[in-house]
């Protein structure tokens, strides 16, 4: 039987500072933002996929009459995402994030030959940038 899966589309974080999230994923990051609803949620193209950033406080409400039917859903806490990075733009990623004051929390060098760098956005969500070879994936997409 062969999967119907095909690859993860959207993921996402949750934050209740919004204006922060922004300026984080598009400023520090470097994402292209898709779209905001006000203290809702954010949007971020991110390679073929999508990041979404939403307010918990928020997408826990049930929809509107007439708007789009999309169930309430969310978390409380601090999620993680891992970015997909080539090898050669790690080091180039962990010092835009320094320059930016964000901290590396962590390199790992992983079993499978891949490396990844640890940090956290300003929600204090883990993220992760990280070779996909880490995974036995094909660098290229």
């Amino acid at each position: 039987m062969s999967p119907m899966l095909e690859g993860m589309l959207e993921t996402a974080l949750y934050t209740r500072d919004l204006d922060q999230a922004e300026t984080f994923y598009e400023d520090v990051l470097g994402l292209e933002k898709i779209a905001r609803a006000a203290n809702r949620h954010v949007f971020f193209r991110c390679g073929p996929g999508v990041l979404l950033i939403f307010n918990p406080e928020e997408t826990v409400k049930p929809p509107a009459p007439g708007s789009l039917q999309v169930p309430p859903h969310g978390t409380s806490g601090q999620g993680h995402a891992c970015f997909r990075v080539s090898g050669g733009n790690i080091d180039a990623m962990a010092e835009r994030l320094t320059a930016a004051g964000v901290a590396i929390e962590s390199e790992v060098h992983w079993p499978n030959g891949g490396r990844s760098i640890y940090f956290r956005d300003p929600a204090g969500n883990s993220l992760e940038c990280a070779e996909a070879k880490i995974w036995g994936i094909e660098q290229d997409i």
